[in-house]
């Protein structure tokens, strides 16, 4: 009987593996045991990390908004609840941008969310 070996499926994968490593430091990019390592490793992080990003953008939004709207004097909160208030549905995405590119359009909001609140 002969032997076989499963050299080309082996060799396809490594290949593989070292294709995803591309640009990796040190032994990570040449050596296939590494690289499937720090693959693993990097998926987890990508994973992880793209539900990371969505929090980290809102904190951001939210910092912007309540910068802006102290400058009105009012807190992001007391906005927020005026917003509400006057049935206003605007993300802070959006809010945000509003704040730091359009103060004039930014004032319309805050004077909405006064009115909303006080009624």
């Amino acid at each position: 009987m002969p032997r076989t070996t499963n050299a080309p499926a082996r060799h396809r994968r490594k290949k593989k593996t070292l294709g995803q490593a591309k640009g990796y430091w040190g032994r990570k990019h040449s050596s296939p045991r590494f690289a499937n390592e720090q693959i693993q490793r990097s998926g987890y992080y990508a994973f992880r990390d793209r539900r990371a990003r969505k929090r980290e953008f809102r904190r951001l939004w939210i910092t912007r908004i309540n910068a802006a709207a102290r400058q009105e004097g009012m807190t992001y909160s007391q906005l927020i609840h005026g917003l509400q208030a006057a049935e206003i549905e605007i993300n802070r995405k959006m809010l945000a941008d509003i704040a730091v590119n359009d103060p004039e359009g930014f004032r319309r909001f805050v004077e909405l969310a006064r009115e909303g609140a006080a009624a």
